[in-house]
């Protein structure tokens, strides 16, 4: 079986998805350091420990995720569950490999381009041909929803797309002109969709505000669910670094109903 380097795998992965450039919530990059050599990845949206049992079970050694460990804020100590996962990864010799805000906004893997490939949206682009796009960090795309002209077809595309009914706030035969979309737990971002002009927005949860706000603007809202808009990018990451590397890379869709 063909193998790569750890630390080469992850210097692609960090240069690849310009890593350094994010200030995140969580350490991008290698979170853990495991075996000295990969030949077999399994990629999920979470590191859970469902998900590290997962690539034990099939002998993997790494894991790839777009959330990972480590997050601001949350109690460093390890313990409960926390532990369990920890434990888990070292007792196997696991990589484990994280990358969050890189991974939402890169431009051909990420999960905004992922998202709009499986919705068949059209993203706009600015003057030097990158998408365009606004909100903090710039992690809002815009663009069009081509053949669909009202809210309710562009839900009912979501719900048969992603394979769960969606949250729908909006007049359901609002016209569509601009669309915006930013997977995941985005829903604070709705002002700055609301100021790029666009008729609905797209992302993964909703907050108590995210109803009155869409209301009270006339902007269509759909919640699509976290997990399930975040379920593209890591898949073609892997398979980006599988045609890269030539190693074995497998996804696993561990269901989250959020």
């Amino acid at each position: 079986m063909k193998t790569i380097d750890t630390r080469e795998l992850a210097a692609w992965l960090d240069a690849t998805l310009q890593a350094p450039r994010f200030k995140d919530y969580c350490p991008n990059g290698l979170q853990v350091e495991g075996k000295p050599r990969v030949g077999h990845i399994i990629t999920g949206v979470t590191a859970s420990e469902a998900l590290l049992r997962a690539a034990i079970e099939r002998g993997a050694d790494a894991v790839l995720v777009h959330h990972g460990w480590f997050w601001k804020n949350e109690d460093p100590r390890v313990r409960g569950p926390r532990r369990t996962r920890l434990a888990v990864t070292l007792a196997h010799d696991l990589n484990l490999f994280a990358y969050h805000l890189p991974l939402d906004a890169h431009p051909q893997w990420g999960n905004n381009a992922q998202l709009a490939r499986v919705l068949g949206l059209e993203p706009e682009f600015d003057a030097t041909g990158a998408p365009l796009t606004c909100g903090p960090d710039n992690l809002i795309w815009l663009g069009t929803a081509p053949g669909l002209d009202t809210l309710d077809a562009l839900a009912e595309r979501v719900r048969q797309r992603l394979g769960r009914a969606p949250l729908v706030v909006g007049e359901p035969g609002r016209p569509l002109a601009r669309v915006a979309w930013c997977t995941g737990a985005a829903q604070g971002m709705l002002a700055d969709a609301v100021q790029a002009g666009a008729d609905a927005y797209i992302t993964g949860e909703a907050s108590e505000p995210t109803v009155h706000l869409a209301r009270e603007t006339g902007t269509g809202f759909i919640g699509a669910g976290h997990h399930a808009t975040e379920r593209y990018g890591v898949q073609a990451l892997g398979q980006a670094v599988a045609q890269q590397f030539g190693i074995r890379v497998e996804f696993v869709d561990i269901d989250n109903p959020v």
